[in-house]
Formats: structure tokens, C-alpha cells, sequence
């Protein structure tokens, strides 16, 4: 027998005791009281709220101007004096201190044992006590850090307090506040594999063989002893596909890290929509005993930049097709929940999106796992703010100390995971302006470097000019621009990489199903009711519209994608309404803050999604009071051409303008017509309002019909319809969501969509009432509230599994209207 099987078989009959992982969800309790002293005898928790983790304190509201006002100037936005902000922030009560408090027990804790504490994120400033002693502090809310806290810890009765800091003035949107993601207790032999310590990469990839090398640090604690290292690949389904030799080494070896490598023949590999994992399962052996046990999850991929060329994933020339989005769940807030991360993805994927960048922070580690389940892309970022200030009390402040810190736990955590196809290292910071910028830049790419070679490090720069004199554009591997599509040419003239990425494009701004006449394209519109048009046709001073970035994609060969701001609505920073309150979320989403897609979710799809039939028309057909007046038509569709009627008389057929080019001489700034707009959507700009049926009819190239689509004009409201969206069934004792949409509908089924009255919900059974939205950026009423006012005819409601199988009844009634569904709750 040689001695790769006879290790092999000792493993069998080993003594084997790995790391115990215990997740803080249950039992906790959460003050907004101050306690100066913190102990185990000098306080009482008894009128403490008792609370779940993920908990987000502050989404319960109320909304309120006065919660975060800043008085400032936003260069960002091209603001040059400073002027009152009511919602940036989203006028929720985020500001302060919050004490959070639970016991645990470590019930295998021996003199041999090594006991950690992981806060997956902790919004903010958190400070850690652990039997009254304090074990240690972070700053970065967005980030995930462990403490060993081994001296503190006991068996039983363990006192977990955590004291968290939230100051006004520290962001440039809604953060979020309290333990807004998971809490863990890890418990490790002293000799053990440290947490985030194996890293896997795929070097060389090929149809028929792949190579995985693993690199795994071990921390020894008896130098006496040899340890040895054995990796076993696992496919989905839990079939071996390939062992890796085993590794025999000191305990006092130099740099305390080993190097394994196999081979996976006929891999399958991870790709857009495809994704494909293996686990790679890694055994720390001291003699016989099975000291630690590391499973990493990983998969097979390939990413290359190739200059003047392009992005290639898998070998495969590749298109960003992307978004960025915010950390907030909608109505949910900042608080982790995984059936709202999925559900955004999915709707992201229906889109046509391969790529999310998550601006402009840190993800929640369920992102970045649902997001290799799923098969995204993602684009991961680190910081909105170095060293110079943006906001008073920002990220300024614990740069110098502490951004080597974040950074290196950002890429140890997520460097495995084959959906982050690039680091993001900053957004639009303001060392864009200083000479020393670049050496700053270079400083942060140069530790993402040190822990992974693998992947393009890049930086949304939002000052072209700036960044190519003092040779910002120039130090990044690629080169991210924010906006200013007009400067592209000059910087592939004048800059090395000969690749330029739509870091952050597009920023056009729309309410669902809100429509402004006369329809023209416009810059900052502002009007009474706080809203922007859903014609698709208004955009931020800095900005454009998605044609304006679609163009130059297609026409310019070196450009690789974009990321537009943003997929979600999410809540703060309400541009252009900086000062009207009560505006309070974001207008730049293609999806609105309640999940409901608005007009633009379809434009985005009919040229993103080509394999799937879009034919959308707007705007909605209840016009009282504008009849003969103008009206204009739109069709965001796939097909190439359609003729359109009202009550079946013609208006003629429209088609795509294929001869609209980039310019060879752009100027400076946004276009002030739509000529554009021609070569991507379908544009009846002349027709009347008559009620009735609206009705489209699109073509393929040879001139056959081969879709059509109706709308008309709805009658009374009727009823309320509910249905589920994507899951129909939830599993009890967990935090499975359903989302409910509800529309106020005429006799026939026809969207009312001029309703805006209060619905009131009953939730009975299986479940209970979660939150709700309806996408409105100036309305107020609180998510929690089992009561919601439709928007424009829709809202979105959620409900949560409770701890038995069972069915959920949930009735809605306003006034004068009601609608009732069921959830099924199954094991």
C-alpha cells in the first residue's frame, strides 16, 4: 500500500474534531439607551425590545426631516454652495447609539480551544464586550470582521453586549444601523486553519482539464508535531472528482501556508446564468487527529482583458451588461434577508443583467453566495471615501488606521468566490483632484494585489480631466469612468489599458407610471408632485439617458460595459428633489424601491434580454381630460419594427433608426433632442388621447408579425388583485419571504392606474405581515405598518413563514375595494 492510500484510510479511523459554527439569530435583546458602563451587575435589561439579528433599528421610522438634515455642497453633482439636504439620507432615525445583548454558551470549549467572534456587518463604529471586558472595535459598518475572544469566554452564560455609534453626518445615503447582518461564534482548535485562510485559484482552464491550486495558512500550536494537509474536490452533487496529495509539513515552517494542486478533468465551469460549484473539502491532521476541517466552495472560471479588445469570461468575449446597487432591501432597510436578495437578482437577471456592482460598499456575504448560486457577476467595491472628506463624519476618519484593514479582509473574504469578477477600490473620492491621488490608488490596489492576482482592480473616477493629469486613469488596471461617455475617445488616446468600463452610467430618473407632458428630454426637471417622468426622457445635470451609453458600447470597440446607477431604487439621495420634503428615496432606478418594474425595466430588457420577447407600451391609457390632446406612444420592444393603432385605426409604422451614429466629434455635455432614442426605441410622438384600446403589432427582419399587445383604458375600480411573485411555497422557521403584489383593477382586469387609496391587510395562519412598499419616494407611511397607499394603482407587500407548516391568508381592503390570497407554508 503506498502511503497516499494509507493516509488516506488513517483518515477514516482518525479522531476527528473540526470547528463548531453557531449563528446569533434568536434571543437577543436592543436598547437605543447610552449605558457609559457596561457589566455583568451595574444594569437592567429588562425593558429592552427583544429582537432577531439581522435587525435594522431604524426602518421602523418614523420618517422624519429633522433625522439627518446636512447642510453641504455635493461636488459630486455639480453643487457649488452648500444647501439644506432633508432626505439624503432617507429621513429615518438612523443617528445614534444602539446596545444589542444576548448569552451564547461554548459548550466544547477546552484549554485547547480557540473561540472567534464574526460580525458579517455592523452598522456602525461597533464596539465589542464579552463578560463585561471589552474584546475589540471596528469602524467600516459595511464590513465583515472577526475578534478572538478566547480570554473572555466561558463554557456557559456567556454575556454578549455590543454597543454601535451611528453619526449624523456619515453618509451620502441610507446606511442602515444595528446588527444588520449575521453574528457567528466560531470555535477552532488551537492548531487550526484561520478563518478566510484556504484560497483557491483555476489557472489554467481548457475544455478538457482545469488545474486548482490551493493555497491553505495553518496556525501551529505544538511546534513538536508534524501536521498534514488533505483536499478532496467535490461536484454538486458530492462525487469525488479529484484528491489532492497530501501535504506533509513543520509546525514551525516559515511562512505557515502549503501549496496543493490537482487537476479536474471535463470540467464544468461556473459561468453568467450557469452556475456550476465545486468543494474543495480541507483536513488539517495532527498525527491522527483531524485538527480542523475547511470547506471551500469555489468554481472553474476564466477572466482575461485583452487591450483594444476586450473583457473574456471563459474564454468567451463578454459585454457588461450591469447595474449598480445599494446595500437597502426597500422596505426591509439594511437588514439581511435572503428571499429579498434572490428575488432582486432574479428580477436584475429578467432584465438582462450579467453584472451588479455593489455601490458603494461592502456586501452582506448572502449577496455574494446567491450571487454565485445564481450565476451574477459582480463587481465588489470597498470605499466611497478615502482620506479627504466627502461628509462630515465619513470613512475620512479611519482611513490612515484602518482601510489596509478593511481591504484585506474584503479580499480574503470574497477572493474564492467565482462571482466577483473585479474590486472596485473607490468611488468618485475626491483624490481624484490631488496630485498625490494616484499614489493613493495605487497604495489600495497594491494590498488587493497582495492576496489576489486573479482578478482587474478598478475605481469609479468622475473627473476625466482630473484623473488623466495627475495619472489616477493611468495607475488603475482598468479604468472605470463615472458618466462623461464624451471623454471617452481622449482617454483611450492618452491612456495605457486601451479598455474603458461604464464604471457608473446613465443616472436617468423616473416614478412608475408617472407621465409628464409636453415630452421632451430635460435635465434636472422638477415639478409639484415630487415626482419624474416614466417617458424615460429626464436625467441629472451630470447624467444621461441609457441611449447616450448604449452608443458609445456598441460604436466604440474598446469600451467592455457599463454599470447604470442604479438597478433598485433605494432609499436617500432623492436628485433631483434635494430639498423637498418629502422626498426621501431615489428616483434612478429601473426597478422602484417596492421590486415593481418601471417603464425603463423594458427599455433596458428589449436591449439587454434579446432572447426573450419584450413589447411594452406607455404610457398607461387613462387620460380624462386630455382627450384630442397629443399623447405620445412609446414601445420599448426586441423586434425590430411595429405599427400601432388606437381603437384599430392605424397611426403608422415606426422602426428602429440604424443609421443614427456616434458622433466623430462629440461635444461636451448631453444631446438636447432624442435622435438617439431612434436607434433603440419605437416613437409615436404625435398621436391623441382618445380611451379606448391602445394596440402595437411588432415584426421580425422579413416583415412578418409576430407579437402583439394591448392596453386600455381601465373603468371603475372594481377589486384588489393579489398574486405571489416568483415563490409560491415557504419554508417555516426561517425568514422566507412571499412578495405580494397588489393592484387595484377594473371589472375586466384592467390596471386602475390613477388609484391611489390606503390599503389595510389582514394576515392569518402560517405566517405573519412582514413589511410593504409601493415604490412612491415621497411617501411616508412606515414599512411595518400593516397598511400601505397604492401607487398608481400597485403596491408590494411581504409576508414571513412563521415556525409551522401551515397556510397564510392574507386579506387587503381599502375603502371601497378588497382582494384575499394564500401562501403555503410546507416543509
Amino acid at each position: 500500500m503506498n502511503k497516499i492510500n494509507l493516509l488516506l484510510l488513517l483518515g477514516v479511523v482518525a479522531t476527528s474534531w473540526a470547528q463548531q459554527q453557531q449563528t446569533l439569530e434568536k434571543g437577543w435583546k436592543f436598547t437605543r439607551e447610552d449605558k457609559p458602563v457596561f457589566s455583568q451587575t451595574n444594569y437592567n435589561d429588562a425593558k429592552w425590545q427583544r429582537v432577531t439579528v439581522p435587525h435594522d433599528w431604524a426602518i421602523y421610522g418614523p420618517f422624519d426631516m429633522e433625522n439627518d438634515i446636512q447642510r453641504t455642497a455635493i461636488k459630486q453633482d455639480g453643487q457649488k454652495a452648500a444647501i439644506e439636504h432633508t432626505g439624503r439620507t432617507g429621513g429615518l432615525p438612523f443617528v445614534g447609539v444602539g446596545w444589542y445583548r444576548t448569552q451564547f454558551n461554548v459548550p466544547e470549549l477546552t484549554s485547547d480551544k480557540q473561540v472567534f467572534i464574526q460580525f458579517d456587518g455592523a452598522m456602525s463604529n461597533p464596539e465589542v464586550f464579552v463578560n463585561g471586558q471589552k474584546a475589540g472595535e471596528w469602524h467600516n459598518g459595511y464590513n465583515t470582521f472577526f475578534l478572538d475572544i478566547t480570554p473572555y469566554v466561558k463554557a456557559n452564560n456567556n454575556t454578549l453586549a455590543v454597543r454601535l455609534n451611528n453619526l449624523t453626518q456619515m453618509s451620502r445615503w441610507y446606511p442602515g444601523a444595528g446588527l444588520y447582518r449575521n453574528v457567528h461564534i466560531i470555535t477552532k482548535n488551537k492548531t487550526h486553519i484561520p478563518i478566510w485562510g484556504v484560497q483557491i485559484t483555476t489557472p489554467k482552464v481548457r475544455e478538457d482539464l482545469a488545474e486548482i491550486v490551493i493555497k491553505t495558512e495553518y496556525v501551529a500550536n505544538n511546534p513538536k508535531e508534524k501536521l498534514e494537509f488533505r483536499t478532496e474536490i467535490l461536484d454538486p452533487q458530492g462525487q469525488k472528482v479529484a484528491t489532492m496529495h497530501s501535504v506533509l509539513v513543520s509546525s514551525t515552517s516559515f511562512d505557515n501556508t502549503v501549496e496543493q494542486t490537482t487537476t479536474i478533468k471535463s470540467p464544468q465551469l461556473w459561468d453568467i446564468g450557469k452556475p456550476f460549484l465545486y468543494k474543495a473539502v480541507t483536513k488539517l491532521y495532527e498525527g491522527d487527529t483531524v485538527k480542523d476541517e475547511v470547506t471551500t466552495t469555489f468554481g472553474v472560471r476564466s477572466i482575461e482583458l485583452k487591450p483594444n479588445d476586450g473583457l473574456y469570461l471563459n474564454g468567451r468575449k463578454i459585454k457588461i451588461q450591469g447595474v449598480c446597487m445599494h446595500h437597502d432591501l426597500g422596505p426591509l432597510g439594511a437588514a439581511v434577508n435572503e428571499s429579498a436578495i434572490r428575488r432582486q437578482i432574479q428580477i436584475m437577471q429578467d432584465m438582462g443583467v450579467n453584472a451588479i456592482r455593489t455601490s458603494h460598499n461592502m456586501p452582506a456575504p448572502e449577496y455574494v453566495r446567491v450571487a454565485d448560486e445564481m450565476g451574477m457577476l459582480l463587481a465588489v467595491e470597498s470605499f466611497d471615501e478615502w482620506a479627504i472628506p466627502k461628509v462630515e463624519n465619513g470613512y475620512h476618519l479611519y482611513f490612515k488606521d484602518w482601510a489596509e484593514k478593511d481591504l484585506t479582509n474584503l479580499v480574503k473574504h470574497y477572493r474564492n468566490n467565482p462571482s466577483v469578477l473585479m474590486w472596485f477600490i473607490g468611488n468618485e473620492v475626491e483624490e481624484q483632484s490631488v496630485e498625490s491621488g494616484s499614489q493613493v490608488a495605487r497604495y489600495l490596489q497594491d494590498i488587493i494585489k497582495k492576496y489576489d492576482t486573479t482578478r482587474p482592480v478598478s475605481n469609479g473616477m468622475d473627473r476625466p480631466h482630473d484623473v488623466l493629469k495627475n495619472n489616477m486613469a493611468a495607475t488603475m488596471q482598468l479604468m472605470g469612468f463615472n458618466y462623461r461617455p464624451f471623454k471617452y475617445k481622449e482617454a483611450y488616446r492618452k491612456l495605457p489599458q486601451q479598455l474603458i468600463l461604464g464604471s457608473e452610467t446613465a443616472s436617468t430618473v423616473s416614478s412608475r407610471g408617472v407621465y409628464k407632458f409636453p415630452v421632451e428630454r430635460k435635465s434636472m426637471a422638477k415639478y409639484p408632485d415630487m415626482q419624474s417622468s416614466s417617458y424615460d426622457v429626464e436625467h441629472c445635470g451630470w447624467s444621461n439617458l441609457p441611449e447616450d451609453d448604449w452608443i458609445h458600447q456598441e460604436d466604440l470597440p474598446y469600451t467592455i460595459g457599463e454599470f447604470i446607477w442604479t438597478g433598485f431604487d433605494y432609499l436617500g439621495e432623492p436628485t433631483p428633489y434635494y430639498v423637498e420634503w418629502p422626498s426621501h428615496s431615489s428616483y434612478f432606478g429601473a426597478v422602484d424601491l417596492a421590486g415593481l418594474p418601471k417603464d425603463r425595466f423594458y427599455l433596458y430588457r428589449s436591449h439587454w434580454n434579446k432572447e426573450a420577447e419584450t413589447l411594452h407600451i406607455l404610457p398607461h391609457w387613462n387620460w380624462e381630460g386630455r382627450e384630442g390632446e397629443a399623447t405620445p406612444i412609446f414601445v420599448y420592444t426586441n423586434y425590430p419594427f411595429a405599427e400601432l393603432f388606437i381603437n384599430g385605426k392605424s397611426q403608422g409604422k415606426r422602426s428602429k433608426d440604424l443609421s443614427v451614429k456616434l458622433e466623430e466629434k462629440e461635444q461636451e455635455g448631453n444631446p438636447s433632442d432624442l435622435n438617439r432614442q431612434k436607434r433603440y426605441r419605437l416613437m409615436w410622438m404625435d398621436t391623441k388621447y382618445e380611451p379606448g384600446t391602445v394596440k402595437v403589432v411588432a415584426y421580425d427582419t422579413n416583415g412578418k408579425a409576430v407579437a402583439e399587445k394591448e392596453i386600455c383604458t381601465a373603468g371603475k375600480p372594481y377589486a384588489l388583485r393579489l398574486s405571489t411573485e416568483y415563490k409560491t411555497a415557504l419554508t417555516p422557521n426561517s425568514k422566507d419571504l412571499a412578495f405580494i403584489t397588489v393592484e387595484a383593477v377594473d371589472k375586466d382586469g384592467n390596471l386602475c392606474p390613477t388609484v391611489n387609496d390606503l390599503v389595510q391587510f389582514s394576515v392569518k395562519g402560517a405566517g405573519f405581515y412582514k413589511a410593504a412598499a409601493n415604490g412612491d419616494a415621497t411617501c411616508t407611511d412606515p414599512f411595518h405598518l400593516p397598511k400601505m397607499h397604492l401607487f398608481n394603482g400597485k403596491l408590494v407587500m411581504m409576508v414571513q413563514a412563521g415556525e409551522k407548516a401551515g397556510e397564510i391568508t392574507i386579506e387587503a381592503k381599502s375603502k371601497t375595494l378588497k382582494g384575499k390570497i394564500s401562501v403555503e407554508v410546507k416543509k
